[in-house]
């Protein structure tokens, strides 16, 4: 296992910018084929405060429940790291495409058009 040294307060010379670093990856499985489509957004400094409130938005914690029935449905997983200073999360989420819906599918069109810009214009 590494070892990762944490800079003590006040002797790191960078900015909350860069002390702030944010990874976000959306994987979409189901359909008729059972494909899985992969998107991954790593945004530079100057867009971490707009990610990190998209990423904050979402409602982590909260239960989602798949309650219609039916085969062939998209599923997503939803995954973000976010390190803010001193502190890192890990959140993940898996969102059944019927409740991809509000944060959920702001963060998710956020990374998907991150990869993607022309293929998944926004939403109107």
């Amino acid at each position: 296992m590494h070892e990762r040294e944490i800079p003590s307060e006040g002797t790191d010379s960078r900015s909350d910018a860069e002390l702030n670093h944010i990874v976000v990856a959306v994987v979409r499985t189901g359909g008729l084929a059972g494909m899985r489509r992969r998107w991954r957004a790593e945004p530079g400094p100057e867009q971490t405060p707009r990610w990190l409130a998209l990423v904050e938005q979402c409602p982590w914690d909260e239960p989602v429940r798949d309650d219609q029935p039916g085969a062939d449905r998209y599923v997503w997983s939803i995954h973000a790291r976010v390190q803010e200073q001193q502190r890192e999360q890990q959140l993940e989420q898996v969102v059944p495409d019927a409740r991809l819906q509000g944060p959920w599918r702001e963060l998710v069109d956020a990374v998907r058009d991150a990869n993607d810009p022309e293929e998944h214009p926004p939403a109107v």
